[in-house]
């Protein structure tokens, strides 16, 4: 039971993290003044790195693995699939997407020298913001799904066989 619980709490715990972002802190710093919101989340993105967010982001694909490889190790190849599948929709579209596109523009916007002027710093956060948000959702939709998956895997395991 300790592994399919383990991979749907990491799952859980990193949707809720991107899901955040959709509902609440982007609305929230889209309403700011731009210079606050891009100091903001200038601030916010360097205290991400932080053992406390590493599991969720990194190890969830890696408890997903092992749940499925445990699963089909002991007979249960159709829950195994679900929660490989789980893993890889997470790795690809949750985690490879994040490095790939939300990470390198956190980076440009850390090396932005927030402007004086209040125009020029709607235009920086309008152009970051917007982009920033669209991969967001994306990175969250598929947490989302990765989560459903690994929920459907837990609930094809016979009621006396779970890991």
């Amino acid at each position: 039971m300790g592994l399919s619980v383990t991979s749907i709490v990491f799952c859980g715990a990193i949707f809720g993290f991107f899901y955040a972002w959709v509902c609440s802190t982007m609305w929230g710093l889209d309403h700011a003044d731009p210079r606050t919101a891009i100091k903001a989340m200038q601030a916010m993105n360097a205290s991400v790195r932080n053992a406390v967010f590493f599991p969720a982001f990194f190890l969830t694909p890696v408890v997903l693995g092992v749940t499925a490889a445990a699963m089909r190790f002991n007979g249960y190849k159709l829950p195994a699939f679900w929660f490989a599948a789980a893993g890889a929709v997470y790795l690809a579209f949750g985690l490879v997407l994040t490095l790939t596109v939300n990470v390198p523009m956190d980076e440009a916007l850390a090396a932005t020298v927030i402007p004086d002027d209040a125009e020029t710093a709607r235009e920086i956060w309008r152009d970051y913001s917007g982009r920033w948000q669209f991969w967001n959702q994306m990175r969250t939709i598929a947490s989302g799904i990765a989560l459903a998956l690994a929920g459907y895997g837990l609930a094809r395991l016979q009621p006396d066989r779970v890991f």
